[in-house]
């Protein structure tokens, strides 16, 4: 056990990494040394980041936070923290549940912290972050919440409304992440194309992302989480012209039948959808477009399922996620709707829906033999480095292998690299002068 160690775990998606990121960065002006997600923990103490979205993600939320505990309780950790989505939103139970764990906090409180191991708030680093990601990329979360209010979803119960950052705050962390040594930003939110609707009832994410585009060393930029409904068209417009913004948008549709779209509330229409890719696919030609979809909901049938197969063949997505549906407390159609598609069901038609994209996917990245693709290098694994192209976001799309024999290369440089080989989701290829 390490004194003065904090052991920092970090569960579920981006926007918790960058919480984690920021508290981290407060410890360590305390004094303390950080460390993120070890594979054997050996701190005195340990801060646990909860995911509370499914039912799969407070599963395992809940199994990592019995793991510290039995260490505690063995005498390999002094002291056991927790904070995050899951802990915001059922506090009272884990603290009845799980007595062992020294102090919950919510998703927004976690700096108390600070005060409660006796430090304090450090001014001098509010909003910096201690980098988790290869110091090439970061995540920059634009806004906290959502306003939508979709019947399976329980994260506005958990976030609360939508809230913009300022724009000057953004910015100013963009150009010292740049200074630190950061190229590439994954800009994130709950719902990015909201962002500046709380502000002045406008939407700003295009002037927001030509701005961030517009600062000196920032090579490669990438969208996550756009939302279909009202899509600002000018957004399309910066991504085409600015040649640092990637060809990429990730845009959560779920299902595309109009039975499902309604009764998910997601206020928009399989025609309306179907306008906005062909407008998208329009605007920015040779983007790649990543989408997440959801089977099993309440009232799904056979016909609205294979309505959704049917648009997946047809979208030809690059990039696809899908999840079954898991009926969450609190949300609308826990309420209101009976769950009743089978777990069999659900899982059949997931596999289903995931064989039809690979074949997409392994056409898409087929299509890149013969080509030369601008990649940042993550990393060197075995006989490998490993990169990506601006069609590739961290951790979920495929990779570009380049063998080590070739040439000595640096993480965090850019290369051209020819395409000579291709699998369903990962590519192969050589570095060319």
């Amino acid at each position: 056990m390490k004194k003065n160690q904090i052991d920092i775990i970090t569960m579920g998606c981006s926007k918790n990494l960058v919480d984690s990121e920021l508290l981290m960065k407060q410890f360590e002006a305390n004094g303390y040394h950080c460390v993120h997600d070890s594979k054997r923990p050996d701190g005195e103490i340990a801060v646990i980041n909860t995911c509370g979205f499914i039912e799969s993600a407070k599963e395992e939320s809940i199994n990592t936070i019995l793991e510290f505990v039995n260490a505690k309780n063995e005498g390999r950790l002094k002291r056991l923290y927790v904070m995050g989505c899951l802990s915001q939103r059922y506090k009272d139970e884990l603290e009845q549940e799980i007595p062992e764990v020294d102090k919950f906090y919510g998703k927004f409180n976690y700096k108390q912290l600070l005060t409660d191991l006796g430090k304090a708030d450090v001014p001098s680093c509010n909003g910096r972050r201690h980098l988790t990601t290869p110091r090439h990329y970061a995540y920059v979360k634009i806004a906290e919440g959502c306003n939508r209010q979709c019947a399976y979803c329980a994260i506005p119960l958990i976030t609360g409304k939508h809230t913009s950052r300022p724009k000057e705050e953004i910015l100013q962390e963009v150009k010292e992440l740049v200074e630190e040594g950061v190229k590439e930003f994954q800009i994130i939110a709950q719902e990015l194309t909201y962002y500046g609707v709380d502000i002045d009832g406008q939407r700003h994410i295009a002037d927001l992302i030509r701005d961030i585009a517009d600062i000196k060393g920032v090579e490669w930029i990438r969208l996550h989480y756009a939302y279909p409904n009202e899509f600002p068209l000018e957004l399309l417009d910066v991504i085409r012209e600015k040649p640092n913004v990637c060809k990429y948008l990730d845009i959560a549709l779920q299902h595309i039948s109009n039975h499902m779209l309604d009764a998910m509330h997601r206020h928009v229409s399989k025609e309306e959808t179907v306008e906005l890719i062909k407008k998208i696919r329009e605007a920015v030609p040779g983007i790649h477009i990543r989408t997440t979809l959801l089977v099993g909901f309440p009232g799904e049938t056979d016909e609205d399922f294979n309505e959704l197969v049917d648009f997946v063949k047809w979208a030809k997505f690059e990039r696809m996620g899908a999840f079954t549906y898991s009926e969450e407390e609190g949300t609308y159609s826990a309420g209101h709707y009976k769950d009743d598609v089978s777990e069999e069901v659900k899982q059949k038609r997931l596999d289903t829906l995931m064989a039809v994209q690979q074949e997409i996917s392994a056409a898409v990245e087929e299509a890149k033999i013969g080509k030369t693709l601008k990649v940042i290098i993550d990393r060197k694994e075995g006989d490998y480095y490993v990169g990506r192209s601006e069609f590739c976001s961290p951790e979920v799309d495929p990779e570009v292998l380049i063998p080590v024999s070739e040439k000595k290369l640096r993480v965090g440089n850019f290369y051209h690299v020819e395409i000579t080989d291709s699998e369903a989701f990962d590519l192969y290829g050589h570095v060319i002068k």
